[in-house]
Formats: structure tokens, C-alpha cells, sequence
């Protein structure tokens, strides 16, 4: 099983490359976390970021893998513990399905990926800048991971 974190944005700064890296270089390959990044529509004087972001939408569910499970990271949805995460990425390790991780760009999730996707993941109420998001999801699923295998990482 692969999963694929399929973000709006390219050029991150540094620091979230090396976040990123970070975690992601330590999950196995049994769950390899595989970064798609696309690039954000251009917002030049008096966009108009509701087709922007539509185009976005189009972009992130055309890169998603055929047959993936498609979750959009949205405000909206569902938070999840430390443990409903793992109890998660446990059912999807049995499955062997890939799972597709769908991030927007600075304007939002195109309401097209949240209609598509077959679950909502909110990674908390509070507003996280969208490169950010990439480093805790990164970290959250090694802690997951660590969780399911009884590794030293998660001390809760």
C-alpha cells in the first residue's frame, strides 16, 4: 500500500521539506508516503480564485491513483485522534488499497474533491497554512505507524 499526499504548492520552504522529509523517510515501505505536488493556479491582480481553485480541484483528483481511497483534508471533516488514526492506517494496511491524501492550496479544497472523497479528515478547528499541513501529516502518520508497532515514538 502506498500512500500519496497529493498537495496544491510547489517550492515549499525549507523548513517544511526537511519536516516533511523527516517523518516521511521513516515510515516503511509498507506504507510509503509518496508527495505529489501540484502546482497552485496563478493569482495575479483581481483572480478569480473560484476557478482557480476549481482547476486546482481538477488537477488533485486527475493525479489521485486509479482505485485509491481519496480522503480531502478539509476543515469540515472528521478529527481524529493519535489512536483513530492508527486504528485507520491498520484497516488500511489490511485493505492493500492506495490511499490518496487530498490537500488544497492557500484558497481551499475545491468542493469537488470533498464531494468525491470518501472521507473527510479535519487535522484540527484551528487554520493551518497549507504547507504545514504537509509536515503533520507526514508526523502523524509515523506516529500512527509506531502506535500499530508497539515502537518507542508514541509515548502516550
Amino acid at each position: 500500500m502506498k500512500i500519496h499526499l497529493l498537495a496544491i504548492g510547489t517550492r515549499m520552504p525549507e523548513w517544511v521539506e526537511k519536516g516533511y522529509a523527516e517523518y516521511a523517510g521513516r515510515l516503511p515501505r509498507e506504507c510509503a508516503l509518496n508527495l505529489v505536488e501540484i502546482p497552485a493556479g496563478q493569482r495575479g491582480q483581481n483572480p478569480d480564485i473560484a476557478r482557480i481553485v476549481r482547476a486546482e480541484g481538477e488537477r488533485l483528483l486527475a493525479a489521485a491513483p486509479s482505485g485509491s481511497r481519496r480522503i480531502a483534508l478539509d476543515e469540515r471533516g472528521q478529527e481524529w485522534s493519535t489512536m483513530e488514526l492508527a486504528e485507520r492506517l491498520s484497516g488500511w494496511l489490511r485493505e492493500g488499497r492506495d490511499v490518496s491524501l487530498l490537500v488544497g492550496g492557500p484558497d481551499g479544497l475545491d468542493a469537488t474533491c470533498r464531494d468525491r472523497a470518501e472521507r473527510l479528515w479535519s487535522l484540527s478547528r484551528l487554520t493551518l497554512p497549507h504547507p504545514l499541513v504537509r509536515v503533520v501529516v507526514a508526523e502523524q502518520l509515523y506516529r500512527a505507524w509506531s502506535l500499530l508497532h508497539n515502537h518507542p515514538y508514541h509515548r502516550a
